[in-house]
């Protein structure tokens, strides 16, 4: 079966044609917007015989698994756009844009959905329990996704099974998220209700004190849309620094000895650094440590120094291999836990799981496409 995966992401939109959920036949990467990715996908629709398209979603909801696109899962999916509002509206738009172009099912798969079955305990948030049943105020958790297929990469390189792994898997590019994963399974995650909880980010503050926000609510230094849209776009290396928060140009100003960016740096890398502590608390025993995402695959130097103080874990690493390419262990042979540094192929994820949906509701499909 042919799958186009459709990947919305805060800076650009990728589109691949995946063949049954293991090899890509092609890539492109677009702007984020609607507007951007109709040439493309209409060239990919004339030039491939497809089955499926597979769109992410940042949040499901408590969905659990992928599902078929209707006009009433469209409006759910609608209605949760306010607690991801840097990525719900542009993949609302593509799935629409995909609904237009094809004759195909299109299928929702949900960052979300890899952490929905968290311990009550890692999911619950410790407000009154009236307000956590009618509003339905959890941990949902993100970049799941990702996650998935880390955790089967994973396995794959170490000859393990995967329900045997016991692995912290850090997600690290604009968004970045830290999970404890078992048995297949998140049991703790760094991102909650929305992506702005954990650590930082490129724009996104991370989890900040709740009373120093009121404070600012209560002083009229903002109100809540303006606090929402400077958590979202204005804080985390953007904020601390004055930049668009993009994370080659910290690096560079740091380079050049520029004290904001040295500090932004340094909070970056200790946050970080207590989130990865903090997953592997939640597990009984840490078997292997994942690097993925854009920054961790093109900053191994960054990522070195993440790791280099670590050693509380038991990290070590081996700098010849960081600075290699490709999907890789970089720990000493023999050490334990295992560190590698993975490409985020969440095309392969949401190809894979669109696949199953389509093969599961034996949906009929043709690739007629429509111009």
């Amino acid at each position: 079966m042919r799958v186009i995966a459709v990947n919305p992401g805060s800076s650009s939109v990728k589109l691949a044609v995946v063949e049954e959920g293991e090899r890509t036949l092609q890539n492109v990467t677009c702007d984020p917007s609607a507007e951007a990715v109709e040439g493309p996908l209409k060239g990919l629709a004339a030039q491939w015989r497809l089955d499926a398209v597979g769109v992410r979603f940042v949040h499901g909801g408590r969905c659990r698994e992928p599902l078929l696109l209707d006009e009433q899962e469209r409006s759910r999916l609608a209605e949760l756009t306010w607690m991801a509002p840097l990525h719900q509206p542009l993949s609302l738009a593509l799935a629409d844009l995909a609904a237009r172009t094809f004759q195909l099912p299109v299928v929702a798969c949900f960052d979300t959905a890899f952490h929905a079955q968290l311990p009550e305990a890692a999911a619950r948030y410790a407000l009154p329990r009236a307000w956590t049943k009618e509003y339905g105020l959890r941990r949902y958790g993100f970049h799941g996704l990702s996650c998935a297929y880390a955790q089967r990469r994973t396995a794959d390189l170490l000859a393990a099974a995967s329900e045997e792994l016991q692995l912290v898997c850090c997600h690290i590019g604009a968004g970045v998220s830290v999970t404890a994963i078992k048995d297949r399974r998140s049991v703790d995650t760094s991102m909650g209700f929305t992506p702005l909880e954990g650590t930082v980010m490129s724009t996104r503050s991370g989890s900040v004190d709740p009373g120093l926000l009121l404070h600012l609510l209560g002083t009229g230094v903002t109100d809540t849309a303006g606090m929402n849209e400077t958590l979202e776009r204005s804080s985390g290396l953007a904020g601390m620094t004055g930049t668009s928060g993009d994370l080659r140009k910290v690096l560079a100003l740091r380079a050049a000895a520029d004290p904001d960016a040295t500090l932004a740096v340094d909070v970056y890398l200790h946050r970080l650094r207590r989130e990865i502590a903090a997953a592997a608390a939640s597990l009984g025993r840490l078997d292997a440590l994942v690097l993925t995402g854009g920054v961790a695959e093109h900053e191994p130097d960054l990522m070195g120094e993440l790791l280099s103080d670590l050693g509380v874990l038991g990290i070590h690493v081996e700098q010849a291999a960081l600075r290699a390419s490709g999907d890789r262990v970089v720990s000493p042979l023999g050490a334990s836990p295992r560190v590698l540094m993975l490409a985020a192929r969440e095309e392969l994820e949401i190809a894979r799981q669109a696949e199953l949906v389509v093969l599961r509701a034996q949906v009929p499909a043709t690739s007629d496409f429509r111009p």
